[in-house]
């Protein structure tokens, strides 16, 4: 039997020949990793569409009748409000806008109308529901009329 033949029966030879195969697979695939985050990063930050963060645009106020609404204790408030829509808003209902402050409002203690802090809170709090509600039609609400007694 040759040297050759024997090495390959206790298996030295071939054990050599796939440990430089399989390292040889590593690095290519070791590299096609590094490749592959290298253009996701590159499209990330370099390539990718910047449309999706657009501030709205302001369009028409729109005013709405002022309602009077129930606050604790025997007290009311009579409060109006306009919706700043955004630009191409359309057909805007203000009766949601309405339902909305009036559930925020309703049953309140009068003191909370007359801390700013709170009624500005409470203003935000709106703002953000009608965003919701109006799905981004609406961007920002107005207090036209707000008197306690």
């Amino acid at each position: 039997m040759s040297v050759t033949a024997m090495k390959s029966k206790d298996g030295t030879a071939e054990d050599e020949a796939s440990e430089e195969k399989k390292g040889g697979k590593k690095k290519l695939i070791l590299i096609a990793v590094v490749l592959l985050l290298v253009g996701g990063a590159a499209y990330w930050f370099v390539l990718k569409p910047k449309g999706g963060d657009a501030a709205p645009v302001a369009g028409e106020i729109l005013p709405l009748d002022s309602t009077q609404i129930n606050l604790a204790g025997g007290h009311y408030l009579k409060i109006g409000i306009a919706l700043q829509l955004t630009k191409g808003a359309t057909e805007v209902d203000g009766s949601k806008a309405m339902d909305a402050t009036i559930e925020l409002f309703s049953g309140r203690p009068i003191a909370e109308m007359s801390n700013v802090k709170t009624r500005k809170h409470l203003k935000e709090e709106l703002s953000k529901e009608l965003d919701e509600t109006y799905e981004g039609q609406v961007m920002d609400v107005y207090f036209t009329e707000f008197v306690t007694q």
